[in-house]
């Protein structure tokens, strides 16, 4: 039997705009086409709502609009990341839409750079650093940082879609 290493130097890599991030691979469940979402009332509008994932609900956040990005007309290349996230020490599932997808690329630590501390468009506190590849940059996201503040709001989405689901 192996085991596979918690930490690993493997990231997924995908755009929002003309941004590329990446996330470790050990907390992508899997990458879906976009599929049809059902709106979760009250919910902000980040959350888009949840999708059916083999019988379960899964609550789904554009991520352009958790970023504070302009919201974009869904594409070919539009995907959602299944992610899984750790909130209060509590694992969650979540889906996120991208704008595209590409590969699983792999970076060492001292192709990572801490992010900077001034002149960033992006909270500091989401970014894990900046790595390099082939002389771009990526904006190497902590996920589970992304969403930590969500917690009320995807527990709730969560229960609403279990809910919807059953019945």
């Amino acid at each position: 039997m192996t085991t596979e290493p918690q930490n690993s130097n493997q990231f997924i890599t995908f755009k929002l705009g003309d941004e590329s991030f990446a996330i470790n691979v050990s907390q992508v469940r899997e990458v879906l086409d976009l599929t049809q979402i059902t709106k979760v009332p009250t919910a902000p509008k980040y959350m888009k709502g949840v999708v059916n994932v083999r019988g379960s609900a899964i609550p789904v956040a554009d991520l352009r609009l958790k970023f504070g990005l302009p919201e974009a007309k869904e594409t070919v290349n539009s995907r959602i990341l299944v992610l899984e996230i750790t909130i209060d020490g509590e694992a969650c599932v979540i889906g996120g839409i991208a704008d595209s997808v590409h590969e699983v690329i792999e970076l060492d630590q001292s192709q990572i750079d801490p992010p900077p501390t001034i002149a960033m468009r992006w909270k500091s506190e989401f970014i894990h650093g900046m790595g390099k590849r082939n002389d771009q940059f990526v904006i190497m996201l902590d996920i589970d940082a992304v969403f930590s503040s969500d917690e009320a709001i995807i527990s709730k989405a969560a229960k609403e879609a279990e809910i919807a689901t059953s019945n």
